[in-house]
């Protein structure tokens, strides 16, 4: 989906200030623990070459000059390769509702099911309800007990979905 005003695309290197400043400003806004989260991940800072490398993909939401969001996927460290794991998918208050995380996820999962993905996995928080409606309603489910070995101890919601 690419509204008049936006459009997805495929991450860009100089993309990488920008993105990282989004999510910790989304992740911060939304009072998110420094530690046990994406906060600490070092990737943030280089978000192109986290994402162009083997089994993994990210876009941006553009606009206006601007990056709004953008989300992608990688494999779950320490899980098995059928697995991929949904990540850093972020959205500005201004750009929430306009379906902007759908068609990103809808682009992600159709990605990792073409790059031989069986399982597509997320981590999150309880409080970020717009997500986990947007989660639930796009066949995740929820888990007892996180898989893989991402760092985030501090999230406590963990879904899957069959690809």
């Amino acid at each position: 989906m690419n509204s008049p005003l936006f459009r997805i695309r495929e991450i860009q290197p100089s993309d990488d200030p920008a993105l990282g400043a989004l999510i910790r400003e989304v992740l911060q806004a939304s009072g998110v623990p420094s530690m046990g989260t994406a906060l600490e991940d070092a990737s943030l800072d280089h978000m192109y070459d986290a994402y162009t490398s083997r089994g993994c993909r990210y876009w941006v939401v553009e606009g206006e000059g601007a990056i709004w969001g953008g989300g992608g996927f990688a494999p779950l460290a320490g899980a098995g390769p059928d697995t991929c794991e949904l990540q850093k998918m972020y959205f500005r208050d201004a750009v929430r509702g306009q379906g902007l995380g759908k068609a990103i996820l809808d682009k992600a999962l159709q990605s990792a099911r073409e790059m031989g993905y069986t399982y597509c996995y997320l981590e999150t928080m309880p409080y970020m309800e717009r997500a986990l409606y947007l989660y639930k309603k796009l066949g995740f489910e929820t888990l007892g007990t996180p898989m893989g070995n991402t760092g985030h101890t501090a999230c406590q919601v963990w879904m899957q979905k069959k690809l």
